[in-house]
């Protein structure tokens, strides 16, 4: 989306880190629904997102983590809202657009409601996946599940792509079905410089280097990040190439052998 200079596109997930960085000074977005906006618990709070959205540049959607899943899970159960009561008596309340609430008949509890949230375009990374989008995911699952049933159109990239014959001798692992997907993308390393359970670990020296960038400039730190990583290289294989081979191979070791034990 950033190298394809798409433009003020309203993102969501359900927790957002440096993709939201960069989508936001890419311009891609200006409108951010997310519960957790951070680079990592490592560096805080984003700063890139900080500067944007208080100079008006950019709006930060604020839901709690189990509003946003239950706004996603409402979606993906085709049903128009779901009860909770989280957020009742936060501040998030203030922040957002009038929720109603409505009174349990069989409690009596009042209850606060959230609206489903139907994502126009899903874009989900997996471990595994067969051509018709049999998808597999080891470890969390996080929201994806429910994104993807969410959601008008799934496009799914994956470390590898294999046969249904294999993803049929783990059906458990089988957490996004078929019919669901409309596109797959075979895409090795398609999480670095983050993580991808039992295939990677993060790649802290280049995320400290990211940090350290936005940490003195937010904003001349994250265009000098887009033009190196994502506008100059000419293809994966060349952005592969910059992250650094010694760099991957460690992440590997250590995302290989936290799997292996």
């Amino acid at each position: 989306m950033i190298r394809a200079r798409k433009r003020d596109l309203v993102i969501s997930r359900s927790i957002v880190s440096t993709e939201g960085d960069l989508l936001l000074a890419a311009g891609v977005s200006r409108h951010v629904i997310t519960s957790w906006f951070s680079q990592g618990i490592v560096w805080g709070v984003s700063r890139v997102m900080r500067q944007y959205v208080e100079a008006g540049r950019a709006h930060f959607e604020e839901w709690s983590h189990l509003a946003l899943g239950l706004r996603y899970r409402a979606a993906a159960m085709g049903v128009p809202f779901l009860p909770l009561r989280s957020m009742q008596g936060s501040d998030l309340l203030a922040r957002l657009p009038q929720l109603p609430q409505l009174r349990c008949p069989f409690t009596g509890e009042l209850l606060l409601l959230v609206p489903a949230l139907h994502p126009d375009v899903a874009l989900i990374h997996v471990q595994r996946c067969d051509p018709y989008g049999n998808a597999q995911i080891d470890g969390l699952p996080f929201m994806d599940q429910d994104i993807a049933m969410a959601a008008h159109r799934v496009i799914l990239t994956t470390e590898r792509l294999v046969s249904s014959d294999q993803i049929r001798r783990a059906p458990d692992h089988t957490k996004i079905p078929f019919f669901v997907v409309d596109a797959v993308v075979e895409v090795p390393y398609g999480c670095v410089p983050h993580e991808c359970y039992g295939q990677y670990e993060p790649l802290y020296p280049h995320l400290d280097a990211y940090a350290a960038r936005t940490r003195e400039d937010p904003h001349a730190g994250v265009q000098a990040y887009l033009e190196t990583f994502y506008y100059q290289p000419a293809s994966w294989l060349d952005y592969l190439e910059r992250v650094g081979l010694e760099a991957l191979l460690d992440a590997t070791r250590r995302g290989r052998s936290i799997y292996d034990d």
